[in-house]
């Protein structure tokens, strides 16, 4: 299916949404702002302050609460002090939402607006006779939704690890960040869940008649992938044996799936509705 595909034209079509993107600062300043927050500003001033207090009560008593962790995750807690245990576990373990939730969310908020938006904007019909194929179109665009998030997750992770390190990682005696576990989540089970996410957004975003419309109905899509992603992204990082695993190739077989599934449903009038008014 893929070989008839112009990549070329792909280029084209995700690099005119990409600049179009950049270009709309009420949309990538807020979500920086986003990604800033929980990937820099929060975990910077909750580490620094576990670090820096010193052995008191207050970090022995969150120190004492590690125990009700799973014996895997606890086995994997280094360090030899309560600040350097606690910031240890405070850095895997906690913060694993955020590398689900920040990329997912705003790469749905992208993909949400991309084909309706053509319509707003008043582009679409240029689009709708342009040389690209429908298939074209359609991955050129899933390209464009896809990049925002993962750009957000390198910068983000990035950044992260090096908090992490500077603080907790310095306290411990090495920099320990990232773990395989945390490797394995952003490389192996995040993508799939992004995939699945994108591909049912776009072909939502072709249905419906506005932005607004369309990011409703993204939302009730992308929460119960959110969920899910999130609870295996935490069974990752708990130590969760083979299931991660197992779930994640599960999870790249659906992908596929309903990528392919996305590439054959969709036609020009049925993905644009432009020239016929859907």
């Amino acid at each position: 299916m893929l070989s008839n595909i112009d990549w070329g034209r792909v280029r084209t079509v995700a690099r005119t949404d990409l600049k179009q993107l950049i270009q709309a600062r009420d949309f990538w300043i807020p979500m920086s702002l986003l990604g800033g927050f929980f990937f820099v500003v929060i975990p910077l001033i909750l580490l620094l302050s576990i670090t820096t207090i010193g052995a008191n009560d207050v970090v022995a008593q969150v120190s004492q609460t590690l125990e009700v962790l799973p014996a895997s995750a606890q086995d994997q807690i280094q360090g030899d002090t309560p600040e350097g245990r606690t910031g240890y576990a405070l850095a895997v373990f906690l913060f694993a939402p955020v590398a689900v939730v920040v990329p997912l969310t705003i790469s749905t908020a992208v993909g949400a607006a991309t084909i309706v938006g053509e319509r707003e904007r008043g582009t679409g019909e240029f689009l709708a006779h342009s040389p690209a194929g429908v298939r074209e179109i359609y991955l050129g665009k899933l390209i464009a939704s896809l990049l925002p998030g993962y750009v957000t997750v390198i910068i983000g992770f990035t950044a992260y690890s090096l908090i992490v390190n500077l603080t907790v990682g310095n306290e411990i005696g090495y920099w320990f960040f990232p773990t395989p576990q945390w490797w394995l989540m952003i490389l192996w089970v995040l993508p799939p869940f992004l995939a699945i996410c994108l591909s049912l957004v776009l072909r939502l975003s072709a249905k419906v008649s506005s932005t607004a419309a369309a990011q409703q109905a993204s939302g009730l899509i992308s929460l119960p992938l959110i969920m899910i992603a999130y609870s295996q992204a935490t069974g990752v990082l708990f130590g969760a044996g083979a299931m991660p695993i197992i779930v994640g190739a599960v999870a790249w077989v659906v992908a596929g799936f309903s990528l392919s599934r996305g590439l054959r449903s969709v036609d020009r009038s049925r993905l644009l509705g432009l020239a016929a008014g859907a």
